[in-house]
């Protein structure tokens, strides 16, 4: 049985890390897509200090992206592709560090409680097909270090799951 263990927050770096090594751990064997969407939500939301949401969006379609495992308030459940910041990473195909959404036009307030937010994309070798999405109540929450971080863990559910065959 996985148990996330405490990792010192003070060095960012050195947590990423620890999380890195907890996910790969908590992830192997399973490959199913949604479960690991799922555990890797419940591990980010459980482990990274001061969020309010973390989850996952899909692609269904080139227009559109469509609401995955999550921890947090109940979301958005479908977002064009180019509208707020999820969207918009999906268009531009980069990760968004966003340290305040009330200056993003046209973000969207899934909860109005959110300040800053972190995208990362979801890519295999067929492209992009959803996104990792992190909340904060936090104006300037997030920094390169975390989006670095966050992105090293996407990289490892894109692996552990079953779109990798």
């Amino acid at each position: 049985m996985f148990a996330a263990q405490a990792i010192d927050i003070s060095d960012k770096a050195a947590f990423y890390r620890g999380l890195v090594k907890q996910l790969k751990a908590l992830l192997e064997g399973e490959h199913d897509s949604i479960a690991d969407a799922a555990n890797t939500a419940a591990l980010i939301f459980q482990m990274v200090p001061d969020l309010n949401w973390a989850g996952f969006y899909f692609l269904a379609s080139d227009e559109e992206l469509v609401l995955g495992p999550f921890q947090g308030k109940p979301a958005c459940v479908r977002i064009a592709v180019g509208q707020g910041v999820c969207g918009t990473a999906v268009e531009l195909g980069t990760s968004m560090l966003i340290k305040d959404v009330h200056d993003f036009p046209g973000h969207i307030a899934c909860d109005a409680a959110s300040r800053s937010e972190l995208v990362v994309l979801l890519e295999d070798e067929e492209g992009v097909f959803g996104v990792l999405d992190l909340d904060s109540p936090l104006p300037g929450r997030f920094d390169s270090a975390d989006q670095a971080g966050i992105e090293a863990l996407a990289a490892i559910y894109v692996a552990a799951s079953s779109f990798q065959d």
